[in-house]
């Protein structure tokens, strides 16, 4: 079976999209009972490709998924304006990115498993630059 459906599960949630063999795989969208939305790409019933996931406290993700994680090049921004751009691994922060602060500030550098390591270099709205060691 292919084609495009509506699919609503007993605990809330409800997809519409592209469907084949009685799976999400094309475009589509899925609610959750709790708020969040993820509108974008599925292979094989797992967001894989381009998408956007929202969460009910007005974070969100734009970017790359694999096997359903944050997996690639991807922005996720904070409810508070604060957002971060650079890699993802296993839906995690990992390897180059920056964090650009809602007060003008940012900061560059390395990411393991989403912490901070090596040497951060954050740039201050006023030209001023610091570095830390993590």
């Amino acid at each position: 079976m292919k084609g495009k459906g509506i699919y609503h599960w007993n605990d809330g949630r409800k997809y519409e999209g592209d469907i084949k063999d009685n799976k999400k795989e094309g475009k589509g969208i899925i609610y959750y009972d709790n708020g969040d939305r993820y509108e974008g790409d599925w292979k094989d019933n797992q967001k894989e490709g381009k998408g956007i996931y929202y969460w009910n406290d007005g974070d969100r993700y734009e970017g790359d998924f694999k096997d359903n994680q944050k997996e690639g090049k991807g922005i996720y921004y904070w409810n508070d304006g604060d957002r971060y751009e650079g890699d993802w691994k296993d839906d995690k922060r990992e390897g180059k990115g920056i964090i650009y602060y809602n007060n003008g500030d940012r900061e560059m550098g390395d990411y393991l498993d989403n912490n901070k390591i090596g040497i951060h270099a954050k740039l201050n709205i006023d030209g001023k630059v610091t570095k830390q060691k993590y």
